[in-house]
């Protein structure tokens, strides 16, 4: 990857490298780059096995990860933009998610995201920038494709946030170099032009759809027809399926409720737990308040039944909000139900290997970030 990273991220990825040591942490600059690139090795390492003949564990694949939507329009209450997101990963690294930074970068556009720590970039991805971009993301499920010659997605993402004043330059700044790493449908909001975009970015199939009335919804499913099967093992005909029943229970949210969306009903959105596929409120992985734990099912090959994993931060803005560079989020479910490690491990003893490190989520009300 180093030799596809600019200079200007490769002196932030030394820096951070050069900040921990100083605090006495054994971390050097590879282990930096390692971690910024943490949602496109399962890419990697299944483009690198399918080259050499190696048979990939069930694992290396591309998980489910969050929710979000983009609306506009009649569909909101001023007409004007409103995106949310909340963020699916799992409980050992997403109970650490809840950094915001706030960054003047040298060149480009001052933002603001929400990310991990030692990240350049969003990893989950919700950032707002100073030329009226908001910029989210869900995963494509199942997908598999990668250039090696290309440029690292972390990198193409932060580009996006840093560089772009219009949709058009955040799709060029994503398809430049593009060499497939987490594959993602992006949601795109220009709040000076009112207009909202969907870049879903596969590597053999790109797809661009903009619109000034409407809304764009992702939940890691494949939207084109073209891309679902030449480059996912997506079954788009299963109702069952997590991505399946949230892009369902979105419809009915977004349509229900046209006309008088807006930043505390977006936040409501975000945690609700009707499962479209049974008609029952029960939390699990196919409700939009995403609770893996709560699931015999478990979620695909990426979580066991009752993995701890699930939404884990919650980030919803506007474009009155995001004028003043700012949004609100919520650590931990939305819903407002904790996550209590020692009472989960002990239910499910399978999972004990996880006790060094796995933390209680608790879950915080919703407050405003906003730039320095």
């Amino acid at each position: 990857m180093w030799p596809h990273i600019d200079q200007e991220y490769r002196d932030e990825l030394q820096g951070i490298a050069d900040g921990v040591a100083a605090r006495g942490v054994k971390m050097d600059l590879w282990d930096v780059v390692a971690i910024n690139a943490a949602e496109e090795w399962s890419y990697y390492v299944g483009q690198y096995d399918k080259d050499r003949g190696i048979r990939s564990p069930s694992t290396v694949t591309a998980p489910d990860h969050c929710s979000a939507f983009v609306a506009t329009g009649s569909y909101t209450r001023d007409g004007k933009i409103v995106v949310a997101h909340n963020d699916w990963t799992g409980y050992l690294d997403g109970s650490r998610w809840t950094i915001v930074l706030d960054v003047v970068p040298a060149k480009g556009y001052r933002f603001i995201m929400d990310t991990l720590p030692g990240f350049i970039h969003s990893g989950d991805d919700f950032a707002v920038n100073s030329a009226g971009i908001i910029l989210t993301e869900t995963t494509i499920t199942g997908f598999s494709g990668y250039d090696f010659g290309g440029i690292p997605e972390f990198v193409r993402a932060r580009k996006a946030v840093q560089y772009s004043a219009s949709i058009d330059e955040v799709a060029n700044n994503f398809k430049e170099g593009n060499n497939g790493g987490y594959a993602n449908d992006w949601l795109i909001g220009d709040t000076r032009k009112n207009e909202i975009a969907s870049l879903e970015l596969g590597l053999k199939n790109v797809t661009l759809d903009r619109k000034s009335d409407g809304y764009f919804a992702g939940s890691n499913f494949p939207i084109n027809l073209k891309l679902a099967a030449e480059e996912t093992n997506f079954n788009l005909k299963d109702p069952s399926i997590s991505a399946n029943a949230r892009h369902k229970r979105w419809m009915q949210l977004l349509e229900q409720n046209k006309g008088k969306i807006d930043v505390a009903m977006a936040q409501q959105f975000l945690a609700d737990h009707l499962d479209s596929f049974t008609g029952k409120t029960e939390a699990s992985e196919r409700t939009l308040c995403g609770h893996v734990e709560d699931s015999p099912r478990g979620m695909g090959a990426w979580q066991p039944p009752f993995g701890t994993a699930g939404a884990v931060q919650n980030k919803v803005t506007d474009s009155t909000m995001a004028a003043k560079m700012s949004f609100t989020a919520a650590a931990g479910h939305a819903c407002g139900k904790d996550f209590l490690a020692a009472k989960h491990l002990a239910a499910h003893p399978e999972l004990s290997w996880q006790k060094p490190e796995l933390r209680d989520m608790k879950a915080f009300p919703w407050t405003t970030v906003a730039a320095q």
